[in-house]
């Protein structure tokens, strides 16, 4: 700046030295405003203005504040001994304010700071929010599988227990069939001890009795003769 004061000075002072036309010594010798406007040539874009500092590392940072993805800073160029009061979203700048006065950026970055307080509530709900409904579907999810589950091991238990009732069943008939069996068999089995007792009866017995001899059937008579019928005509 200094520069260019000194530039515009040496102007001055040759258009002073220098008797030429009037048209001349206006045309050479702007008019302050405008030697003030090539003295500011960011003024127009202080957002731009900042970046180019940030970039060329000729900035400190004072403070810096976080709220969510909000974010406010108070920055200082020394070579100027200008602040830089900036209100950002995800390193993206939203508004930058440009001023000499301690007080009025400490003011601006305060203000700034309660404003990414507001701004961030809605992006922390809502991160809370997408977490909550996130956790709710695996939740969902989760007991999908675990209800699955259960109802398929109902089932194989279900099936498991008509499996033992068939076979309960089969065993009981076949228990009632066997029991018919027994009985059956402990009948022949007393009709063969109770034969077999008899013949060791007999065997026992010195006196063998032979069984009783049938009777003897009867002669056969002759057949009487059967009286003569008359012929027919015959007295």
């Amino acid at each position: 700046m200094s520069r260019i004061w000194f530039g515009a000075a040496i102007v001055l002072i040759s258009t002073a030295c220098a008797p030429l036309p009037a048209a001349t010594r206006t045309k050479q010798a702007p008019p302050p405003e405008q030697t003030a406007e090539v003295a500011e040539p960011s003024i127009g874009n202080t957002a731009e203005e900042l970046r180019h500092l940030m970039d060329a590392g000729s900035l400190t940072e004072l403070r810096t504040t976080y709220n969510g993805n909000y974010g406010a800073s108070l920055l200082f160029h020394a070579d100027s001994l200008n602040y830089y009061v900036t209100l950002f979203r995800d390193k993206q700048f939203w508004r930058v304010i440009r001023t000499s006065s301690v007080e009025q950026a400490e003011q601006v970055y305060k203000t700034f700071v309660d404003q990414t307080n507001q701004l961030s509530q809605v992006y922390i709900d809502t991160v809370r929010l997408e977490a909550g409904k996130r956790y709710t579907e695996r939740m969902v999810e989760l007991n999908q599988k675990r209800l699955q589950g259960l109802q398929a091991e109902v089932e194989q238990q279900r099936q498991q227990a008509l499996q033992v009732s068939n076979a309960l069943q089969q065993n009981k008939q076949q228990a009632v069939s066997l029991s018919s069996d027994l009985r059956a068999t402990n009948t022949e089995l007393e009709a063969l001890t109770r034969r077999i007792e008899q013949l060791q009866q007999q065997q026992g017995n010195p006196a063998l009795e032979l069984p009783p001899t049938p009777a003897t059937a009867p002669a056969a008579q002759p057949a009487a003769p059967s009286p003569s019928v008359p012929a027919p005509g015959t007295d």
